[in-house]
């Protein structure tokens, strides 16, 4: 039997560049085979930059500037209900330091790095298009085809 169908999941994500690094976070809770940025869920009521801000914080301790979309990514799992919107924004540190101590408090984020874009290349991260629209420069935003999902 069909799975019913679920609302399209928005979330929103962070571009942060430091040194010509790009900070990247672990995907899932204690495992670290699938890198992503910073970011997730929005929730209703709050703008966009918002709910990036308050999860960049919760995530990585940093307080952040949230500027310009630069690209809008979705994926879904093709033999599921799931389906998300991704919309990441270009951001700039404020405060924090992600050198000390900092526990994220859902428990999803265990693993934060900074990474060049050869260091990216070894890894696995999603979406494809992220080192290319983190290393470009500003202009309008990107979209990055419908992804599915990885386990």
């Amino acid at each position: 039997m069909a799975q019913p169908p679920r609302p399209i999941r928005i979330a929103t994500r962070a571009i942060i560049m430091h040194d010509n690094r790009l900070l990247i976070v672990n995907a899932w809770k204690g495992r670290t085979h699938l890198w992503c940025a910073p970011g997730g869920g929005a929730e209703p009521h709050q703008s966009l930059p918002e709910n990036l801000a308050r999860e960049v914080m919760e995530e990585c301790g940093l307080e952040v500037a949230v500027g310009t979309p630069c690209l809008v990514n979705e994926f879904h799992d093709p033999d599921g209900p799931f389906h998300q919107v991704d919309i990441y924004f270009r951001c700039r540190i404020i405060s924090g330091d992600l050198t000390g101590d900092w526990t994220d408090p859902e428990g999803v984020v265990t693993h934060r790095r900074w990474v060049t874009r050869e260091d990216l290349s070894r890894l696995r991260c999603k979406p494809d298009s992220l080192a290319a629209v983190a290393w470009k420069d500003p202009g309008a935003p990107a979209y990055d085809p419908l992804e599915s999902i990885q386990r």
